[in-house]
């Protein structure tokens, strides 16, 4: 698998190094494999190649919305296991379940095989959280292995209160709740605040939403995810280390972010004990920057829903923005930004068949845009 961003990758690769800190190993928290009935798929070689790009030491992986999932996903799972084990450890296996297809024998069996986790994804398998899940959380409490929950779009109304309350009833089972919570990041966030291992992964693309989260929820509870084959390691890790030095957030809290606090969560031990949230609740932004940041949301959105045609016409806009005569304080990020939007103008032109491809090299910019001025709390 070659990418066809990794020229924007390499233009980014030594600030990523310099932004890495010291003697942290890195552990993307959420990755897939095997085949999605949506058309996406990864394999072990493309995942590790996405790993290397970005220097990440290991990941959890866990299957995607397989085609071949029933009955109580044991195919894709007995896939994922093997891949772990013939990984030498850089997988870590989660089995993911079906709360509807006798969800508890299924977690027993792939845990006695090397699973060390649960996956749960409420909204591609349609299932309420009240009821299905208790044995589900009952059992993690008992074997004291963490579940792993979708927490992004396309949830109900009462998705963040039943997650609350069932997560609440089970203190001993460590939760990640993915996409920085989005589905309802201020109930989770609230709700969940005195749990002792509830987190939060970072496996989202707008800045906006992770600073939010950043505000509201200690750093020690929030760790790196990236969403393989959605996302990229190189892209999430890029995100959320820069996200971390706009904060000012310590070299060892860094540590725990990228990898260090999965460690823990794997391996059955206590959390690290919690400080302050690191972002103020009012932030400061560039007018120059917020406006591209802006504009860039804008493309970035008919890119997933459009066509190439009216993703370039509106990614002019953003790039004639990068050209500003008198750009002020913002003069270097525009210019660092620039080249990631011409790459991609090129891979639309290119590729106008699949505009949504197009999107990595604008969630590098937006970054950039989102975290340029320092915070301070």
């Amino acid at each position: 698998m070659s990418d066809p961003h990794q020229p924007v990758f390499d233009l980014l690769e030594q600030e990523l190094m310099h932004l890495r800190p010291g003697g942290a190993e890195v552990i993307d928290v959420h990755t897939h494999l095997g085949r999605d009935e949506d058309g996406m798929s990864l394999d072990p070689a493309g995942l590790a190649e996405m790993l290397d790009a970005a220097a990440a030491e290991r990941a959890v992986v866990f299957p995607l919305h397989d085609p071949e999932r029933d009955p109580a996903y044991s195919l894709p799972n007995d896939r994922v296991l093997e891949w772990a084990r013939e990984s030498g450890g850089r997988f870590i296996p989660f089995c993911r379940l079906d709360p509807q297809q006798s969800p508890a024998a299924e977690a027993e069996r792939c845990l006695a095989a090397g699973a060390r986790g649960i996956k749960l994804h409420p909204r591609a398998q349609a299932f309420s959280l009240d009821g299905l899940c208790e044995p589900i959380f009952s059992l993690a409490e008992q074997a004291g292995v963490p579940i792993l929950i979708h927490a992004g779009r396309g949830l109900p109304l009462a998705f963040g209160p039943e997650l609350v309350e069932l997560a609440q009833r089970h203190p001993g089972a460590p939760l990640v709740m993915a996409h920085v919570g989005v589905a309802d990041q201020g109930v989770l966030a609230d709700g969940l605040r005195d749990h002792p291992s509830a987190v939060f992964d970072t496996s989202w693309m707008n800045m906006m939403d992770t600073m939010a989260l950043f505000a509201r929820v200690p750093a020690e509870r929030i760790v790196f995810g990236s969403d393989p084959p959605y996302g990229r390691t190189f892209v999430g890790l890029y995100l959320v280390l820069r996200m971390l030095a706009c904060l000012g957030v310590d070299t060892e809290t860094r540590r725990a972010v990228v990898g260090g606090t999965v460690t823990r969560m794997v391996a059955g031990e206590p959390l690290a004990p919690t400080t302050a949230p690191r972002a103020p609740q009012q932030i400061l932004l560039d007018a120059k920057l917020a406006r591209l940041h802006a504009n860039l949301m804008l493309v970035l959105g008919i890119m997933f829903t459009g066509t190439a045609e009216r993703a370039l016409d509106m990614l002019w806009l953003s790039q004639m923005a990068c050209r500003d005569a008198n750009p002020g304080a913002a003069g270097a990020a525009l210019e660092r930004i620039a080249p990631l939007l011409e790459h991609s103008q090129r891979f639309l032109e290119e590729h106008p068949d699949s505009p949504r491809q197009a999107g990595a090299p604008l969630v590098l910019a937006m970054a950039i845009a989102a975290t340029e001025v320092p915070q301070t709390v």
